[in-house]
């Protein structure tokens, strides 16, 4: 942890840590396991008709259904029983117990019985964890790109995942709706709809079983499944917590500093909007200046 903390976590880059001793996990949790250990338990899953998943356009459905069928037809190819078409895509997010979505996924809680398979590196204090996430897929879901506003921990039990990772520093080539790029395809991006997003720095990286990604908050992430596999996510505050949204379960609430800058800004952007083209502008101009200054100091 210290190591961690000296030479990664300050500087606030990603880390990949290869072959770690995740436990029991990545032996046992076959697809058999899961669902023999599992199956009864109700999930909500994404359900889409390609891999390539967007939370913008939504071309995904929801659907409920016992453990034990989500995992055997996330592992199929082709499948006997479906909803959309014979070839669609499962991914499951695992989340809180509280019907109403008031609590955070926590491994412990909603999966205590495969809990104890799990070895949590201790790169972290214990009470800055957050949540632990269990994320299943078929063989091709892409999710989009993305940040979170905690720290987080992906960890590869089985299967392999491409992950793609842009700075927050390239923010302003990604085209974002909220926390999310409007680029879908960032393997063959739309250059007239998304002319910038070429100029973003793109790192890569390729999860195997037993490695484990650190992923700093801000920093914007895509991944692919190679293959059908299973993933954890574990995400913890970095900030002193009274800076965090109190009501986000997710982890993606912008900080509630920046939550109210940002409410600010879209203010300020009406009030110019009643001024004269020429007047707007040079006081964007002016904004745009006093915003690049804070940056800079």
């Amino acid at each position: 942890m210290e190591d961690f903390q000296e030479h990664i976590f300050n500087h606030r880059r990603p880390l990949l840590l290869k072959n770690v001793d995740i436990g029991d996990c990545k032996e046992k949790w076959t697809v058999e396991y899961l669902a023999e250990v599992l199956g009864p338990n109700q999930v909500k899953v994404h359900v889409c008709p390609v891999g390539n998943m967007s939370f913008i356009t939504k071309n995904f459905t929801y659907k409920t259904l016992e453990f034990k069928d989500f995992i055997k037809r996330a592992a199929a190819e082709v499948h006997s029983e479906w909803f959309l078409c014979e070839n669609e895509s499962y991914y499951l997010r695992s989340i809180g117990s509280d019907k109403r979505g008031r609590d955070v996924a926590d491994i412990n809680k909603q999966f205590p019985r495969i809990a104890k398979d799990v070895r949590f590196p201790q790169l972290f204090e214990d009470k800055d964890f957050f949540s632990s996430v269990i994320r299943i897929g078929s063989r091709g879901v892409q999710i989009w790109t993305h940040y979170d506003v905690m720290d987080n921990m992906l960890i590869q039990v089985s299967g392999e995942k491409r992950v793609a990772l842009f700075s927050p520093e390239d923010t302003h080539y990604l085209y974002l709706s909220g926390d999310k790029s409007q680029v879908l395809d960032i393997d063959n991006p739309d250059t007239t709809a998304f002319p910038e997003f070429v100029k973003a720095t793109r790192y890569e990286t390729l999860l195997t079983p037993g490695d484990v990604l650190f992923i700093p908050a801000l920093w914007h992430h895509n991944t692919v499944a190679r293959v059908f596999g299973v993933g954890l996510n574990v995400f913890w505050k970095n900030l002193p917590h009274e800076m965090y949204d109190k009501t986000d379960v997710y982890g993606n609430k912008d900080p509630l500093p920046a939550s109210k800058a940002l409410s600010d800004v879209n203010k300020a952007i009406q009030s110019l909007n009643v001024l004269p083209k020429t007047y707007r502008n040079f006081y964007i101009q002016r904004a745009i200046a006093a915003l690049e200054d804070a940056k800079l100091s």
